[in-house]
């Protein structure tokens, strides 16, 4: 005997999908070196060097952040040569991370 969901049920499945799925780009973008990294990216593809020049870190600490983002399906790579070059692939989570950081610097200006 097969159970049908309810209209309400699947509506309640489909939230909950969206929900986690918030969350997780949410996690993602929870730490301010992503951050730093994802605005450096908005300006075009780096490789590692170019970001360290941008980004005060360590390389290592560099790399996991970026396999993160990578790993999210936020950025993009490729290799050239030796050198991987980092791209932006979701406008998405650049979209929101734009519209969250500007509205905090436009109420800490206020204060």
């Amino acid at each position: 005997m097969v159970k049908r969901q309810s209209a309400r049920e699947s509506s309640s499945v489909e939230s909950d999908e969206v929900f986690e799925m918030a969350a997780e780009v949410f996690r993602v973008m929870s730490a301010p070196m992503r951050l730093k990294i994802i605005s450096c990216l908005c300006n075009g593809e780096k490789n590692v060097s170019q970001l360290l020049e941008e980004v005060d870190t360590t390389q290592p600490n560099m790399s996991q952040h970026l396999n993160t983002l990578y790993q999210a399906g936020v950025i993009g790579r490729r290799r050239e040569g030796v050198q991987i070059f980092y791209r932006i692939i979701n406008d998405r989570v650049v979209t929101l991370c734009r519209a969250v950081c500007t509205q905090i610097a436009i109420e800490s200006d206020l204060k």
